[in-house]
């Protein structure tokens, strides 16, 4: 008998990988396109492949949900152009996945700010550890911010918007023709700016076509189909710590193919950052753990009694 819940674990964690080669296809791409027209054509080229799948899965989206699904779909490329711009202005991919993961720990600050949603006290303890673990990747520039750091910072605020305002509309709106929706808008806003800011070249080669082949087909879709059945059989909190993955195989990744430099400081800028991930994380995975043992607990003894 097939353990549903151990493959949903390992799913999430190929998922993990696949996002790493995310990061390589994207850089290798923009080498021969430009970089928001190549987020233009990839997002669009996605959701038009998955338009059919929505369709035959009987999903559809009413008409009073439509604005939400747009805006969140706005929110999310606001996220994607600041990432490509910070990747095409040389970020390296181990030190910006780090950064992007911080939107873990933006996120509660957003709720705060917009829907007054007290944080966990365990995000307090968190927050700081990864500050210094920011700080320290910063300090090795020699307390200088370099602009794609900035970009990448900008980018995980973004995300974070972009996470608290989706997981509402998600609760609402059937999950296929969000997706649709959302890569829909994120292709029309990076080729709105891409026609007005960049140029195109005449001709692009087979080897850059290919790495956009590679992104469209394995990063986009089959990552976001994967997550989807990994999701559906592993509990919230697991699969959130499994997806912390992500930036360790991205800097992985960034060492190995491109030989990019991590000197000490990085390295502990990188430990304090995914401490604090697995700090916060780890405890809300415990805390609702717990929740759910005591909720079991009452209802054995309400059968009992």
């Amino acid at each position: 008998m097939i353990d549903l819940k151990r493959n949903g674990e390992w799913i999430l964690v190929f998922v993990t990988i696949l996002a790493a080669l995310g990061w390589v296809f994207s850089k290798e791409s923009i080498l021969g396109m430009p970089p928001l027209g190549f987020m233009a054509l990839r997002f669009l080229s996605a959701s038009v492949i998955l338009f059919p799948v929505c369709i035959g899965a009987h999903q559809r989206i009413e008409l009073p949900n439509l604005p939400k699904a747009i805006f969140a779909g706005c929110l999310q490329a606001i996220n994607i152009i600041f990432w490509i711009l910070a990747i095409s202005l040389g970020g390296e991919l181990g030190e910006g996945s780090f950064i992007m993961s911080l939107s873990v720990l933006m996120a509660p600050l957003v709720g705060l700010i917009f829907f007054k949603e007290k944080p966990l006290l365990i995000f307090w303890i968190s927050l700081p550890i990864a500050v210094v673990g920011l700080a320290f990747l910063t300090l090795s520039n020699g307390w200088h911010a370099n602009i794609n750091q900035v970009w990448f910072f900008t980018s995980a605020l973004a995300q974070a918007i972009f996470f608290i305002f989706n997981s509402r509309f998600v609760q609402k709106i059937a999950i296929l023709p969000l997706i649709v929706i959302q890569l829909f808008c994120t292709g029309s806003c990076c080729l709105i700016l891409s026609l007005f800011f960049e140029t195109w070249p005449s001709t692009v080669s087979w080897v850059t076509l290919g790495w956009f082949v590679a992104s469209v087909l394995i990063a986009t879709i089959l990552r976001y189909a994967l997550q989807l059945v990994g999701q559906k059989y592993v509990p919230v909190g697991n699969a959130a710590i499994i997806m912390i993955l992500e930036p360790i195989f991205t800097t992985i990744a960034g060492v190995i193919i491109y030989s990019e430099p991590m000197p000490w400081m990085k390295w502990i800028g990188c430990s304090l950052i995914l401490i604090s991930l697995l700090t916060y994380r780890g405890y809300v995975f415990i805390r609702t753990r717990r929740s759910i043992l005591f909720k079991v607990d009452q209802s054995s003894e309400n059968i009992q009694n």
